[in-house]
């Protein structure tokens, strides 16, 4: 019998939490009906790509990462293949397992060697330690994440790629808005890479940028998204067609409209979710890095079988059959997947075992509503058992004395 069907048998015919699907994600600052006036004219103008929406749209995320140069491509993925493609690297590429496999497509797609280090067990990023255990003397360049929007250890990052001095890159597919120190993500590293996708804060359709303080990087980067083309036909740079649509741009840009406002409406549904289920045991949380703010791009909970009573995989099944979208980001991890599992050197990542193995993401997204979260919570507290009695005068409590 398969995890959802015992699902099904335990809890028989019933009436889901919610009548229909709450999904993970909903697409954020999406621009409404004025959106298609600016679409209009865009077609109008036939300069469908490479055009004053794209140029407006970098100089203004320039302005509110604070960083020098943005080159807007196509997706984050097309980013950090184009990247990596710019700097000319030979050897291996130390990255971490637990992200979206995208990470190192980037680095195989480019011939290079995949080494994968652990992840904190905290943080869920990559472990700066773990990062020197896996240096080499064919060490490349590093290639961290941002993960889930919370910040990389950027500092202690940079002391080792300083040391070696190799180009350490940052994955920030889901980091726009997160800061450190005060400081936006966007401009440490080598050079920062964004995803502009409809599951992200900023909704470009589909789209990327990269964020560098370095002029020559930028300049090549130009180019390779243009096929390596510069303006004179002759290209010196190996490039694809990465470019961002001007349609594309114009709905980014709308996306910046209000994302702080985003970023802390998510924190505050996080701090809920927290409240509410801080006292289910065999469940814990994502620590945020020390100074750093996280854009919660997604809210995500590790699950110790033991302690919760069900495994990781029964309580996404649970979730499931009560309209509750709910996902396993990541796993299995990127060393356990097929296509990589002859890449991998077979190294232990114990860490990066554990959280995968755990991993439940719970929808989140600036306008879900207080109830439905509290709703959330519930299922999950009554999936381990609790009596409704002890649920009801929990919640409460809760909603009285912190809303």
């Amino acid at each position: 019998m398969s995890i959802a069907d015992r699902v099904r048998a335990e809890i028989g015919a019933h009436t889901p939490a919610f009548s229909k699907l709450l999904p993970i994600v909903d697409p954020e600052g999406v621009p409404g009906a004025e959106f298609l006036e600016e679409v209009r004219g865009i077609l109008a103008s036939k300069q469908l790509t490479n055009g004053a929406h794209v140029r407006k749209f970098e100089e203004a995320a320039a302005e509110y990462l604070g960083v020098a140069h943005c080159v807007a491509v196509s997706s984050c993925t097309a980013g950090l293949l184009l990247v990596l493609k710019a700097l000319d690297l030979r050897g291996e590429i130390i990255l971490p397992s637990f992200t979206f496999h995208a990470t190192a497509h980037a680095v195989v797609w480019n011939g290079l060697t995949p080494v994968f280090a652990d992840c904190d067990v905290k943080t869920f990023c990559i472990a700066p330690q773990a990062v020197r255990e896996q240096v080499s003397i064919r060490t490349a360049g590093i290639v961290a994440v941002h993960l889930f929007g919370n910040p990389a250890a950027v500092e202690k990052l940079n002391e080792i790629a300083a040391e070696l001095e190799i180009p350490l890159v940052f994955d920030a597919a889901h980091a726009f808005g997160s800061s450190v120190g005060g400081r936006r993500v966007g401009g440490f590293g080598t050079a920062e890479v964004f995803s502009f996708s409809p599951t992200k804060l900023v909704v470009a359709g589909e789209g990327g940028l990269v964020a560098t303080r370095d002029a020559g990087l930028a300049e090549k980067l130009r180019a390779a998204r243009n096929y390596g083309d510069a303006g004179n036909y002759d290209p010196e740079v190996l490039g694809v067609n990465a470019r961002m649509s001007e349609i594309n741009a114009a709905m980014a840009l709308h996306g910046l409209v209000g994302l702080d406002a985003r970023i802390e409406r998510r924190n505050e549904i996080r701090r809920r979710y927290e409240r509410k289920l801080r006292d289910v045991a065999g469940l814990r949380f994502q620590e945020i890095s020390e100074g750093g703010r996280s854009t919660y791009k997604d809210f995500s909970v590790i699950v110790n079988e033991k302690e919760f009573g069900h495994s990781r995989d029964w309580l996404v099944e649970r979730l499931h059959a009560e309209n509750i979208g709910a996902r396993k980001y990541f796993s299995p991890p990127v060393h356990r997947q097929k296509l990589y599992g002859g890449m991998w050197d077979g190294r232990a990542l114990p860490v990066t075992d554990l959280v995968s193995g755990g991993v439940v993401s719970l929808p989140i997204y600036s306008s879900l509503t207080n109830e439905s979260v509290d709703k959330v919570c519930e299922v999950i507290w009554r999936a381990q058992g609790q009596d409704n009695a002890r649920w009801a005068k929990w919640a409460k409590w809760t909603t009285g004395a912190a809303g």
